[in-house]
């Protein structure tokens, strides 16, 4: 079993010393080079890269420079979905996003864990499990998310938090570790004004 089909079937795997996977690395490391070295009016190019190296991007869906990943063909984007400055996505497993994520600055999504025994962690091991989110996601900036996780649909992630266990649907999470602080309402469409213009 190679190294890739091991991380695949979620067994610890050689992610550092191991010469495909660091292959593979390598090649992404150059495409996420080319992107953040672009002229931010190049959209064409940008968006042209950034469709080589991820594994599906959705219409309309845009990803500010500078952008990092580990591989690029384990994330799937959906429709609409904007990633802000310093998005990093350490994609060992498959990283899922569907339509209408938004994503501030400086936000990290890692599918990698180390090993815990410090001989397994020495030899360079790791695991490397899933993330998947909904539709309608919302993170604030410098929020994290850890292997394993899932979130559901129509969800805001507040600014800071370290996500290390699911999140339901139709809720406002926060915190260091994430926890539901309420669910969204309907009172929640009067937060804020909302321009209408008079009929005439």
């Amino acid at each position: 079993m190679t190294e890739q089909e091991k991380a695949a079937a979620g067994y610890l795997y050689d992610a550092n010393y191991d010469r495909e996977l660091a292959e593979m690395r390598a090649k992404c490391a150059q495409k996420c080079w080319e992107f953040n070295r672009l002229n931010p009016a190049e959209i064409s190019q940008m968006q042209a890269i950034i469709r080589q190296m991820l594994r599906s991007v959705g219409e309309g869906a845009v990803i500010m420079q500078p952008f990092r990943c580990d591989y690029g063909f384990h994330v799937s984007v959906g429709k609409n979905f904007f990633a802000n400055y310093n998005c990093i996505m350490l994609d060992g497993a498959d990283i899922t996003f569907g339509d209408n994520v938004f994503i501030a600055p400086n936000c990290v999504f890692t599918t990698a864990g180390h090993a815990i025994d410090e001989a397994q962690r020495n030899r360079g091991l790791e695991i490397a499990l899933p993330i998947t989110v909904g539709n309608s996601v919302w993170f604030g900036a410098n929020v994290t998310v850890l292997p394993g996780v899932t979130i559901g649909s129509n969800v805001i992630i507040g600014a800071g938090s370290v996500v290390t266990r699911d999140i339901p649907s139709g809720v406002i999470a926060v915190g260091s570790p994430c926890r539901v602080l309420r669910e969204i309402t309907e009172a929640d469409k009067r937060k804020y004004p909302v321009f209408e213009e008079e009929e005439a």
